[in-house]
């Protein structure tokens, strides 16, 4: 790694022609000439704290000299919290990059001054809109690393909140800090994890959690569902990290990424635990009922089509009384892109624009499709219950791995039946089973595999905070 030289005038032309200051309008050296010394300072316009660098700048001028070695300068002259030394080019580079100043010195020698005035641009910690509450906090984590690692601060004030750094992607040396209890987390797992955050070899993180899943967990494309569950709360947040999780904040994402991940994490919501035990429990075994039925519901309907003289007579009345111009199978698998396509067209909408957009497409094209026989008044029936039920958990990931292996199973109900049916919905449990995640030391369906009967109880039903004395 290249090292600052002795000479104060090589340096300054050395970082000057790394950071190519004049191809880059925004930025910025500033020359200082004080007494019989020199101050050379490089940062970026648009990072840096005006007011700061402004009164840093009276305070250089009015002293009468630059002397002493850059740590003596730091300590005597320099009237600031977070300042540092180094005399790497390197770290130097990605420190001006980040946001940071850069003080080069006549008497410096072979060191440099690291300032850290950055300030980046930020929205406000407002509620997350895919995270609602009907009660609680309404704060959210946002884009900018250093306001989510002090709302968990907040939260958490305890000295074991340990925050790790990192420097992730060759090319965009991402800022990503690994959050955990030191007294809670398994520690085998944390210098796991560690280890998997210094070896990831990659250009850059710009897609922020999603790249990093990626580097962290080696995928299986047929497998669809998420391997690592994500929050934009830091109430939620926090809670895991006293439940001995880690948490990872990556710069640029306003989602924090939480490890280990199971499926009944993914089933978990803030709205459980901010009601009482019974309403909370009430609540989760909804979703976890509708949860289940968003799988079967469509495929079990339509193998009750294919064998209506098999169906009981209290489940007559669910059996259609004109199939329509098109199979049914068709109709089903129809409707299942129509909803997408309308689930885009909504994200691409102007807000003014999406009460249209929901009547358009949720009057006229279900209307005219039953009018004109392309679909049955059941079909939609049923596939609206799934597009709602979709909504009743918050992670889209779950909801599409959800919509695959539905999709899945109707096919090979079509072509097998029932036994068809029994085959997609045995192959879906052994896809949640086998499903690869930085797991440590659970499996995706702990605490069901292995089992854990207290733990289990805690998935499911909402159990009242125990006084701790």
């Amino acid at each position: 790694m290249q090292k600052f030289s002795e000479n104060f005038k090589d340096n300054a032309e050395l970082i000057d022609k790394k950071l190519r200051v004049k191809d880059s309008f925004d930025v910025l050296r500033k020359d200082l000439k004080i007494g019989d010394g020199e101050l050379t300072l490089f940062f970026v316009d648009g990072f840096t704290k005006d007011t700061v660098m402004q009164k840093l700048m009276m305070h250089f001028i009015s002293l009468k000299t630059v002397s002493g070695d850059a740590r003596t300068y730091m300590t005597q002259n320099l009237p600031y919290i977070e300042t540092d030394v180094t005399d790497k080019i390197d770290t130097a580079i990605t420190a001006v990059l980040s946001g940071c100043t850069l003080m080069l010195g006549s008497s410096f020698g072979s060191q440099a001054i690291i300032v850290d005035t950055r300030t980046y641009p930020a929205r406000e910690t407002s509620e997350p809109e895919g995270d609602r509450v009907m009660r609680g906090s309404r704060d959210g984590f946002v884009e900018t690393l250093i306001f989510n690692t002090a709302l968990i601060r907040r939260r958490i004030r305890n000295p074991q909140l340990t925050m790790q750094y990192f420097s992730v992607g060759r090319d965009s040396r991402t800022d990503v800090v690994m959050c955990y209890m030191a007294d809670r987390a398994d520690m085998k797992y944390v210098k796991s994890l560690e280890k998997k955050l210094q070896s990831i070899d990659t250009d850059s993180l710009v897609i922020g959690h999603e790249s990093l899943k990626e580097c962290l967990i080696r995928t299986k494309w047929y497998n669809p569902f998420p391997k690592i569950r994500t929050t934009e709360r830091p109430d939620v947040a926090s809670a895991q990290l006293l439940e001995g999780s880690v948490v990872i904040v990556i710069d640029n994402s306003p989602e924090v990424m939480v490890l280990p991940s199971t499926i009944f994490d993914f089933m978990q919501e803030s709205n459980d635990f901010y009601f009482p035990p019974l309403t909370g429990t009430y609540i989760r075994i909804v979703r976890y009922l509708v949860f289940f039925l968003t799988l079967i519901i469509t495929p079990a309907w339509y193998l009750m089509t294919r064998y209506p003289d098999l169906v009981p007579s209290f489940l007559q009345f669910a059996m259609p009384e004109d199939s329509g111009k098109l199979p049914i199978f068709v109709q089903l698998l129809l409707v299942e892109f129509i909803v997408d396509a309308l689930r885009l067209a909504s994200l691409n909408t102007p807000n003014m624009l999406n009460n249209s957009l929901s009547v358009v497409g949720g009057l006229i094209l279900g209307d005219f499709a039953v009018d004109v026989g392309w679909l049955i008044p059941e079909v939609i029936v049923y596939m609206a219950f799934v597009a709602i039920a979709n909504f009743t958990q918050r992670s889209y990931e779950l909801g599409y791995a959800i919509k695959f292996l539905r999709i899945f199973i109707l096919i090979l109900t079509a072509i097998f039946g029932f036994w068809g049916f029994c085959a997609g919905f045995i192959i879906s449990i052994v896809l949640v089973a086998t499903n690869s995640t930085v797991n440590g030391k659970r499996n995706y369906l702990y605490p069901l595999i292995p089992f854990h009967g207290k733990a289990l109880l805690s998935m499911l039903v909402r159990v009242r905070k125990k006084d701790v004395r």
